[in-house]
C-alpha cells in the first residue's frame, strides 16, 4: 500500500500575535544572531493555543513526526518546548541550519536605520554586511533541504520513518526556504509572507517526490 506524501511543517517563532512574541518584534527591529527571549505574553499565548495546533485529531501529531529541526536562538527553543508541552516530545536536534539570516552589521536595527546607512539595501539582493550573503544563505538552505528530502524519500521509498518534519525557526529564513523548496532563486522569498503565528505546510505534488510544493501558508495566522 502506498504511503501518504510526506510533509514539512514551518513554525515561525518570531510570534507576535499568535504563538509569542519578543521585545524586539515588537519594536520591528532585525533579529539574527541576537539571542532575545519571548516576552511573558508571548509565552502565555503559546500556552493557550498550542491544543488547537498540537493533538490526536489537530494538524500537527506527534506519532507522525519523525524529526524536528529547531533554531538554537532561545525565542526558537522556547517555542518548540512551550508548544508541545504537555505531549511526549518528538525527536529533535538543535542546529545552526535553520538560524536566522545573519544580518551582521544590521543586527538589531529597524529598517528606517537601516537605510540611514544604505538607502538602497534590499536583504534579497544584497545581503548583509559583515553578516550572510544572499550566496550564505542560499547555501546553508538548501543544504537542509537535502536533508529533509533524503528523510522524505526514506520515508517515501523505502518504509523508514514517519511521515512529517518540522522547522522551527524564523521570518526571513523561512519565506528564504519556501522559495528554495519549490526551485525559485531564494530573492523571490520576499513574495512569500510569512505572518506572525503561522504554520506553513510543504509537500509534494502528483506523488512525486520531484515535483515540492507549497500547500499551505499563514495557517493559525492571526487567531485570537
Amino acid at each position: 500500500m502506498s504511503r501518504p506524501m510526506p510533509r514539512l511543517f514551518l513554525i515561525r517563532h518570531e510570534l507576535t500575535w499568535e504563538l509569542g512574541e519578543t521585545e524586539w518584534t515588537i519594536n520591528g527591529r532585525h533579529t539574527g544572531r541576537s539571542d532575545i527571549p519571548l516576552t511573558e505574553n508571548g509565552v502565555k499565548i503559546i500556552e493557550n493555543n498550542r491544543h488547537r495546533i498540537v493533538g490526536p485529531d489537530k494538524l500537527v501529531q506527534v506519532p507522525n513526526i519523525c524529526h524536528v529541526l529547531v533554531s538554537p536562538r532561545q525565542r526558537a527553543q522556547k517555542t518548540f518546548f512551550t508548544l508541545f508541552e504537555g505531549q511526549e516530545l518528538p525527536s529533535y536536534e538543535t542546529t545552526e541550519a535553520v538560524r536566522e539570516w545573519d544580518y551582521g552589521d544590521y543586527d538589531g536595527l529597524k529598517i528606517n536605520e537601516i537605510k540611514a546607512k544604505n538607502p538602497n539595501w534590499v536583504i534579497w539582493t544584497d545581503g548583509c554586511p559583515n553578516g550572510e550573503s544572499v550566496e550564505d544563505i542560499t547555501k546553508r538552505i538548501d543544504e537542509t533541504i537535502e536533508k529533509v528530502r533524503e528523510y522524505h524519500r526514506q520515508y517515501k521509498e523505502e518504509s523508514i520513518g514517519k511521515r512529517d518534519m518540522m522547522i522551527v525557526a524564523h521570518g526571513h529564513f523561512l519565506r528564504a526556504f519556501i522559495s528554495r523548496w519549490v526551485g525559485f532563486p531564494l530573492c523571490l522569498g520576499t513574495h512569500f509572507n510569512v505572518e506572525p503565528a503561522s504554520i506553513a505546510m510543504l509537500t509534494y505534488q502528483h506523488n512525486n517526490l520531484a515535483e515540492p510544493s507549497l500547500t499551505a501558508l499563514n495557517l493559525f495566522a492571526f487567531s485570537d
